[in-house]
């Protein structure tokens, strides 16, 4: 029987340390630090990721306008 080729694993490790570098310089950026300060109360809870994620998504739909 064949094996379907998967994500390897290489490749999935790529992509993480990836993301946790660009996770950590957006984290230490003052844009990222100010809009945090904006949301405090919001944010309260919430992993860096997940921090991280939502100022992405927010800056996206700023810019889309």
């Amino acid at each position: 029987m064949a094996q379907i080729p998967a994500y390897s694993d290489r490749q999935f490790s790529d992509n993480s340390k990836i993301w946790y570098n660009l996770k950590c310089a957006i984290s230490t950026s003052s844009g990222f630090q100010r809009w945090q300060l904006e949301r405090d109360v919001q944010l309260q809870g919430l992993r860096l990721e997940q921090q991280v994620q939502r100022y992405l998504r927010e800056t996206l739909e700023t810019l889309a306008y």
